[in-house]
């Protein structure tokens, strides 16, 4: 492979240092919605502008498919990147945001990396080889039992228009388990179930950039990552990453 996870590494903190830059200084900030319930902002544009140059620069043989910019025309073997996932948290000030950067080769997911700025953690995996975060080997947790777990959602489809829009599910779950959190970026929730901070995660109506990265990564670390009826694959409007332990006990509730 001609990009190796140090390489990559250096790429995604670069670009996270332009994030951190825009994020010490929001009320000069410019926030735009481009819907009632996304927003953009200056950060999001400069990140994956850098991101997009850089890479498709250094390594000309792949695609690019950025939240912000679409998809250049080769998009067999491509990278696909959220520049800045939980861009609401962002605008807010608040930490729990993050870079999301994968690389795709013939449909399969061979490497990525999540890195959260404000919190200086760096998440990455290469297929078949492992996760890692800063530096050591990651691994999902060990918890055995839903009544004990810690469970982490999201609602980014909440929308008047859906009639399914998680919080049936969301009450069906908390009702069967200790601890419920929703914190506001995917890419980074799903690094959570690889480090074992959270026994599982599921959200809807998600985007491939959103997720790609982060499901590679929960993989990695002994996760697993299906849609709601327990088929295994990404697929982001319908994503569940468990650990594994309690997934058959999960299920029932989605």
């Amino acid at each position: 492979m001609p990009i190796s996870l140090a390489e990559l590494e250096q790429v995604v903190r670069e670009a996270g240092t332009i994030a951190l830059t825009y994020f010490k200084d929001l009320k000069n900030v410019a926030i735009n919605q481009k819907s009632p319930r996304d927003f953009v902002t200056a950060a999001d544009v400069a990140v994956e502008a850098f991101l997009k140059q850089t890479l498709t620069e250094r390594y000309p043989e792949y695609g690019f498919w950025g939240e912000e910019s679409g998809q250049t025309a080769n998009q067999t073997n491509r990278w696909i990147v959220d520049p800045i996932d939980g861009t609401h948290s962002f605008s807010k000030g608040q930490y729990f945001w993050s870079i999301s950067v994968a690389l795709e080769i013939d449909q399969q997911l061979v490497m990525g990396a999540v890195y959260a700025p404000a919190l200086n953690d760096y998440y990455c995996a290469e297929h078949g080889k492992g996760a890692w975060k800063n530096g050591e080997p990651t691994r999902v947790s060990d918890e055995t039992s839903l009544e004990n777990s810690m469970i982490a959602t999201g609602f980014a489809c909440l929308r008047s228009y859906l009639t399914d829009n998680n919080l049936a599910r969301f009450g069906r779950v908390a009702q069967h388990t200790t601890g419920q959190r929703r914190f506001g970026s995917a890419a980074m929730d799903l690094c959570l179930v690889a480090d074992g901070q959270v026994d599982a995660f599921w959200e809807q109506e998600l985007n491939l950039y959103d997720v790609a990265a982060g499901a590679l990564i929960a993989q990695e670390a002994g996760g697993t990552v299906t849609d709601f009826q327990g088929n295994n694959g990404i697929f982001p409007k319908q994503i569940l990453a468990t650990n594994g332990k309690i997934l058959d006990q999960l299920l029932p509730l989605m």
